[in-house]
Formats: C-alpha cells, sequence, structure tokens
C-alpha cells in the first residue's frame, strides 16, 4: 500500500487562493485515490481536520516542523503545495517529493530589494533540488522557472487548477447588497492587485465596484480611497472584506462584468470562477491571465483611461451581441478538479 501525504499547512490561513487549492485538490484527490493501493493523508493544522473522508488520515502540523519534520517513515510521497515552504522533508531521502510552484511573483515586486529577491530564489531553488518532479499550475508559471532556476532533468508538469463550485449564491441582511449595476473584483487588497485602475470606468459608465478581499496593505487602501474621492465616485466603490462562499456566489453571478487587471498572477483562480457564471472578463494582458482567459476575454493592454473605457465599452457590446456567456462556460470547464486530482496522482504514481 503506497502512502501519500499531500501537505495543506497552508489552510491555516482562511479566505485565501492556496487554502482553497489545498481543500478542493485534497478532497478530489482523496475521490479519485485507488484505495485497493493508494492510502492519502494529509498535514493539516490541528482546526483543518473536518473536511475530508475520515479524520484518522491528517497528520497535525506544527510550527516547530519547520526546525525539524517528523521521521515520516513508511511514507512513499510527500507533496509539497507552495513554492516557498518550510515543510519538506529534507532528512529522510527515502520519500520522494513533489513540489507544486505557484508564481515566482516576488520576483516582479518593487518593494522587495535585490537582496531579499534572492533570498527568496535559494530557498526556491533548495525546494527544486529536494523534489523528484515539479508541477506549475500554468505554462506562465512554468516558463518562469525554467528561467530564473535550474531544474536539471526533473520532471516538469503543468496542472492547471480546478474553480470552485459557486454553489448557493445568497446575501445575509448584513451583506452589502449593490444599489446598481455593479463591476466585481476579488483578491488580497494589495498594490499588485492594481483595483485603483478600475476607478475611472465608473466615471463613464453608470455602476458600483465591488472589490472583496481581505485588506493586505494599508497604503493601497488608503490610495484606493484617495482616488475614487479624487475622481468623484468614493460613494460608488465598495471594500466588502472578507466574504463568504456564498455571498462570493451571489457576486459572481450578479455582476454586470468581472474584472481583474492584476499585474501579478501564477494562475487567477477569480477569472476560472467567473467563466463558470458565463459573466463577461476583463482583464490585464499581464502574466498567466491571457493563458487563462484565453479568447473568450477581453483584455486592457494598458491602464490608460481612455484605452480601459474603450475596451470596456466595445467588449461589453461584443458580449451582449455575439452569444459570449456559452463559450465562456465552455472553457471554464476545462479548469476542474476532477481532472487536476487525477493528473496529480498520475504524476505521484510515476515515482513509485
Amino acid at each position: 500500500m503506497r502512502r501519500i501525504v499531500f501537505d495543506c499547512e497552508r489552510m491555516k490561513y482562511p479566505d485565501t487562493g492556496l487554502y482553497h487549492y489545498c481543500l478542493n485538490l485534497g478532497k478530489h484527490l482523496e475521490k479519485n485515490i485507488n484505495l485497493q493501493e493508494e492510502n492519502l493523508f494529509f498535514y493539516t493544522p490541528p482546526y483543518e481536520q473536518d473536511w475530508s473522508f475520515d479524520r484518522a488520515n491528517h497528520l497535525t502540523q506544527n510550527p516547530f516542523h519547520k526546525y525539524r519534520m517528523p521521521a515520516l517513515n513508511g511514507y512513499d510521497i510527500w507533496h509539497g503545495t507552495y513554492q516557498n515552504t518550510n515543510y519538506l522533508p529534507f532528512r529522510n531521502k527515502k520519500i520522494k517529493v513533489v513540489l507544486s510552484i505557484h508564481d515566482l511573483n516576488f520576483l516582479y515586486d518593487e518593494k522587495k530589494s535585490p537582496a531579499k529577491k534572492q533570498k527568496y530564489l535559494n530557498h526556491v531553488q533548495r525546494l527544486i533540488d529536494r523534489a523528484n518532479a515539479i508541477v506549475c499550475i500554468s505554462e506562465f508559471s512554468k516558463q518562469d522557472v525554467l528561467k530564473q532556476c535550474n531544474t536539471g532533468t526533473k520532471p516538469l508538469y503543468t496542472i492547471y487548477n480546478g474553480t470552485n463550485l459557486l454553489l448557493h449564491p445568497e446575501l445575509t441582511p448584513k451583506s452589502y447588497r449593490p444599489k446598481k449595476p455593479f463591476l466585481f473584483s476579488i483578491g488580497v487588497i494589495h498594490r499588485k492587485k492594481n483595483f485603483h485602475v478600475l476607478l475611472p470606468l465608473l466615471k463613464k459608465n453608470t455602476m458600483e465596484l465591488l472589490i472583496a478581499g481581505k485588506p493586505d496593505d494599508d497604503h493601497y487602501v488608503s490610495l484606493l480611497k484617495r482616488e475614487s474621492k479624487k475622481l468623484g465616485v468614493e460613494e460608488n466603490v465598495h471594500l466588502l472584506g472578507k466574504v463568504s462562499e456564498k455571498e462570493k456566489s451571489w457576486y459572481y453571478n450578479n455582476c454586470s462584468a468581472f474584472a481583474l487587471p492584476s499585474v501579478s498572477e501564477g494562475f487567477g483562480l477569480p477569472v476560472a470562477e467567473a467563466m463558470s457564471c458565463g459573466k463577461p472578463l476583463f482583464l490585464s494582458r499581464r502574466t498567466a491571465l491571457p493563458e487563462i482567459g484565453g479568447d473568450v476575454s477581453f483584455y486592457f493592454n494598458d491602464f490608460n483611461p481612455d484605452h480601459m473605457n474603450e475596451v470596456f465599452e466595445t467588449g461589453m457590446k461584443n458580449y451582449n451581441c455575439n452569444g459570449f456567456r456559452d463559450r465562456i462556460q465552455e472553457r471554464g470547464r476545462n479548469f476542474n478538479w476532477d481532472r487536476a486530482a487525477k493528473q496529480y496522482l498520475e504524476v505521484y504514481r510515476s515515482l513509485y
């Protein structure tokens, strides 16, 4: 019986992309595993052990493990699910390691010094050196890894994320309910998400802008508020903070369009989520977004307000006239957690 450990340490940060990556992929790995030949274990924080079929199949994550991992004797595969993880079995060389790399976005963070970027890159390289197989979540990320790191002869795969099911859309009495048609976006409120470039769209279009996500940069939150006031659109801009899955589903299903002008994405899970609802998609032509958005999305080539308004107005007309909804949903079905789980299982099996 092969014994596989799937690292869910990042689930200690709820309402993040990595939390949902671990949760969804973990559930679908469990669903697709060969029970006659394989046993799946989850390395999880103690308070995140009720979502799988069997609580007994959880190894409890402990912060001290970043200094000294357990012996892990008898396990065959360790899947490290994060490129900056501190939890990898370096001592036990008998365990084969699969490493997921989501992005190398730290290299493009203007706030990080060259020394800090090199420190992060050295850590990623150390993980790659320990890995037996590497999985990237987009071709964009894969090319970044090949350019910036030494992968030697190790197998390097691209496996796209699935999309979260947007079930049971529902607002609570405390939820913000928009009063006008609205543009929706979601992500941590951080400079790299570039939300502020959407504000001029509100001057020419009678709509609200709703942004869901955890505030992660106080200076950027202040900038958003300052710029919206400067443009005279502050009453139509709403930072929702963290939202529940039901609330998120409601906003996706009821928005006029979805926009993600981010300049830093290894995949762009919100794009796949919006696709599942067939919504018009307005994205920056940066990093992995064109790869995920494909030919069913509308792209901002730059962030000049006149250009963005033209893209938005033309895109909305095309969407309403050319049956885009069905094409968008069809592309969205390519991002499927069942498919991703089966592909990861094949990677594990290649190492037995």
